[in-house]
Order: C-alpha cells, then structure tokens, then sequence
C-alpha cells in the first residue's frame, strides 16, 4: 500500500502541464531519431541527451522517459518496414513483422507491436515500482567486497552472453576499463594514461564516449557500405488490428512480458535472449496448433511475443540500475550517465535519498508509455516517410548534431578531436563484430569498482582476503566461474542459429 500511495505521489507531481509537455516532447524527439535506419533508443539517447542540460532535474529524467520508449518505438518500425533493426533486442520482431508488411499488412505489425510495447511496458513499470525498493533496502547492508563482485558478475555476463564470441566481448570490456582509467587516480591524484594533456585530467566525460561510439560510429559505417539507391520503404496505412489479429496477439503479449521482465531485472543485459525464447515459444505453440506454417511468412504471434518481450525487459532494466547502480544495457548506461550529469548516483540510498525524484521518474515512464501510444500510432504513416530521407543528408545531420552534442559538454575544442577518436572506435566495433555494449558498462563501472575494490583492501589492510570476507561475495564468486564455464559446455547445443543469422543479416543490409 505504501508503493501505491508514492506511485500515487510521482503521478501529482508529473501530472502538470509543463511535465506533460516535456514528456510529449521526449516522446516525439525519441520516434523520431529512433525511426531512422539503424538508430537505436541508445544511440536516439545519446544524441539527444545534451538536449535535457538547463532543465532541472526531475523535468530531465520525464523529458528522458518519453525519449527512452519514442526510441524503443522508433526500432520497431524500422525493423518492420525495413527489415533493418536499429539494434539486436529488435532481430526478432523483424523477422515476421517485415514478412507482414510485404503482404500488405504493415498497418497490423506496427500495432501489435505498439500495443504489446505499452501492455509490457505498463506492466514491467509496475513491477519495478513494487520489486525496487525491496531489493534497495537490502542491498543498503551489502558491504564493499559484495558490492564490487556483484559489478564483477555484471560485467562478466554482459561481456559473455553479447555477440558471437565471447573473446571479443572481454576485449570490449578491457577496452572499456581502459577508458575508464584516464584521469588523476582517486588516492594518489596522479595522472593515469592522459598523454600529458590537462584537459584529460578530469577524465573522459561518459557523454562524448557515448556519442561517439553509437551516432559517429554508426555514421562512418553507414557511409563505408552506402550504396546509391532508393530506399525501399513499404507504405503504411492507419495501424489497426481485426478481431482475428486481437484473438492471436493478446496471449503473446502476456508471455512476452513474462519472459521479458526477470532478463531485465537480472545484472545480466541484453534483450536478445528472452526475444529469441519468446519467438520459440510462439512457434512452438504455433506448431501444436497446426499453423507453424505461418512462421517465416509473416505470423503476428511472431511480432506480438518478441516485440513485448523486448519492453518488458527494458523496463526490467530500471530495477539493478535503481536499486544497485549496474547499467546492464547500453540505453540504461545512457540514462546513468544522466542522472550523474545532476548529481543523482542510483544505487541502494537513491530510493531512501531522493524518493521524490524517483516516484516521479517512475510516474512518468508510465506517462510517456501511454503518450507513446496515443500520439505516436496515429502517426506511423508521418514516420514512414521519414524513412525515405536518403542517406548522405540524413548521416549529415546526425553527425552535426553529434559534434554539438559533445561539445555542449565542456564547450571545448578538444572533445571533439575525442568524438572522433571513439567514432573511429565505434567504427571498428562494427567491423570486427565487438559489441558496444560491454565497453561502455566498462567505462562507467569500472572507476566505481575500483571504489569498492580500495574499500575492501583497505578494511583489511590491503589483504587480498578483503575482497572474499562475505559470504554474498563468495557466492557470487562462483556464479561468475560458472558463467564462464556452463555456456562453453552448452555451446554444442544451441537450439538454432536462426538469432545469429539475422544479427548478420542486420550488417550486411544497407539500403
């Protein structure tokens, strides 16, 4: 009763209409980066994150709620009407929801696939409302060696479970701990990898590494593999569903959602896998039915599942981000960099802290979902013609905004000179098949681990032992040995390849 009375207090405080206003704002800026070709709500957040400065903070983070799930909207219908998902979570949702739109029904996909994205995503905000604080007011007793293996076991299950080999997704990860060393040390206030430039001395600001891995990255990649041709975008009409197409999706939803939800919640990142079980699911299902043959031609159970799963588990994300200060996606790293633009360092005090601010961030990512529904469903025809912008002037005009965002930082030259150097960076990621991911929660977790690492050394006078002293710990300790070790024993028996087919399929596309 206590959750639901400050859930009640978040809605008062939102519930004006200047937040109104910012809201509808960040929902519309959010669809309308989110919908251009291979932009994801990450890079649709890091773009638009200088955006926010000047604004206070609780203004800020509605103005972000509404960015976060425009840019979730805006994937789904790239992936639909393009078959190009902005980003891996989204793969599923392309694979039946383009079949659909090439037989005419387009309108339908990008229904299902909003309104299973504001079933999930109503609910899993729920949930984080009522899971959050119980799992903050526990993690308050968790002490400095427990605290710094839980952000071990984070960055371990990010960087094995992403991408096709598991090397590559440590090799981010150094690379990421690596960035995050540059500055003065903490202690001894020496300088640590800065070259000799003082403008390094205060570190790498999380925002310019951000932009320019996913908007400059993505930009140069673009242009190294554009082809001179039309975009082939599929015309779409009113979205609506018949009764038939309510009957089929309303049970996917639901499973989506519960498949969805606990990934997100769990330190362990990434939307892919409850996506890949949601749409095995549904075919499964689909096959006992006797219409398996609908898969792979344009099924809507296909879109409705995966498409639900994916919110949910966005949603899930909030509650270790909240409660624990682990980013475990790539949006949800964004969104921390964020809050510390304003002072506000989620972890297990964030709830007790600033209750006010979180109610009403929590008020308004239920806000910005429902505004996502009402104003942006009538407008999917508005966002399809987006998508016939061609591609030279639309990169153009996200690396001008791009080079403006990173120098709104600090106002100075010298970050753009990074920009670039982490947009070659971003650039080889794609080339090599490194994922971004891993390295950008290495950048951001890994000054805080080193926090928790010299607390724990220093309780017991720089004894290694320090770091295993708790039980939690040693327990968690051992989940990061078998993270590593059961899924090289599992890797023979992958049910299918079909997820990593179409995670090729969404490189070697440019239109």
């Amino acid at each position: 009763m206590d959750t639901l009375n400050l859930l009640l207090d978040g809605f008062a405080s939102a519930f004006t209409l200047e937040n109104l206003l910012y809201a509808a704002i960040g929902v519309l800026l959010g669809t309308f980066v989110g919908v251009l070709p291979g932009i994801g709500p990450a890079m649709a957040l890091a773009l638009l994150l200088p955006v926010t400065y000047g604004l206070d903070a609780t203004q800020a983070l509605i103005m972000f709620a509404g960015i976060y799930y425009g840019g979730m909207y805006g994937g789904s219908t790239t992936s639909i009407l393009l078959n190009t998902p902005g980003e891996s979570a989204s793969v599923m949702t392309a694979i039946e929801g383009n079949k659909m739109a090439k037989k005419g029904r387009a309108a339908q996909a990008l229904a299902t696939a909003a309104i299973g994205s504001f079933i999930a995503g109503t609910i899993g905000t729920l949930l984080v409302a009522f899971f959050t604080p119980s799992i903050a007011s526990w993690a308050v007793e968790i002490g400095a060696p427990s605290y710094f293996a839980i952000m071990l076991l984070s960055m371990v299950l990010v960087s094995s479970v992403l991408g096709a080999s598991k090397l590559r997704g440590f090799i981010a990860l150094a690379i990421g701990l690596t960035i995050g060393l540059v500055g003065l040390d903490a202690s001894t206030a020496q300088a640590r990898l800065t070259g000799g430039y003082l403008e390094l001395a205060d570190g790498i600001d999380i925002v310019v590494v951000a932009v320019g891995v996913f908007a400059i990255g993505e930009a140069l990649w673009t242009a190294a593999h554009l082809r001179r041709r039309p975009i082939d975008v599929i015309p779409v009409g009113r979205p609506f569903m018949g009764r038939d197409d309510w009957r089929r999706s309303w049970a996917p939803w639901l499973r989506g959602t519960a498949f969805g939800f606990p990934f997100g919640a769990l330190p362990a990142g990434g939307a892919e896998t409850p996506t890949f079980l949601s749409y095995i699911t549904e075919r499964k299902l689909a096959a006992r039915r006797g219409s398996a043959d609908e898969f792979g031609e344009g099924a809507i159970e296909g879109v409705a599942g995966p498409e639900a799963a994916n919110n949910a588990s966005a949603a899930g994300m909030f509650v270790p981000l909240l409660a624990l200060g682990l980013p475990v996606t790539a949006t949800a790293s964004i969104l921390l960099a964020a809050m510390q633009k304003y002072g506000i360092v989620p972890g297990p005090t964030l709830m007790t802290d600033q209750p006010d601010l979180i109610w009403t961030l929590l008020a308004s990512l239920l806000i910005g979902n429902t505004l996502l529904l009402v104003i942006n469903l009538p407008l999917a025809p508005l966002w399809a013609r987006l998508l016939r912008i061609p591609r030279p002037q639309l990169y153009a005009g996200i690396l001008f905004f791009a080079c403006l965002g990173a120098y709104s930082v600090g106002q100075s030259s010298f970050d753009l000179l990074l920009l670039l150097l982490f947009g070659g960076l971003g650039f080889a990621t794609r080339r090599f098949g490194i994922p971004v991911l891993p390295l950008i929660l290495g950048v951001i977790l890994g000054p805080l681990m080193e926090v928790k690492m010299r607390e724990a050394l220093d309780l017991s006078n720089g004894d290694v032992s320090g770091l295993f002293n708790e039980p939690l710990a040693i327990f968690v300790y051992v989940l990061v040995v078998l993270a590593i070790v059961v899924p090289l024993l599992l890797a023979r028996f992958r049910p299918s390849p079909l997820l990593d087919q179409h995670v090729q399929r969404e490189d070697q596309e440019v239109s």
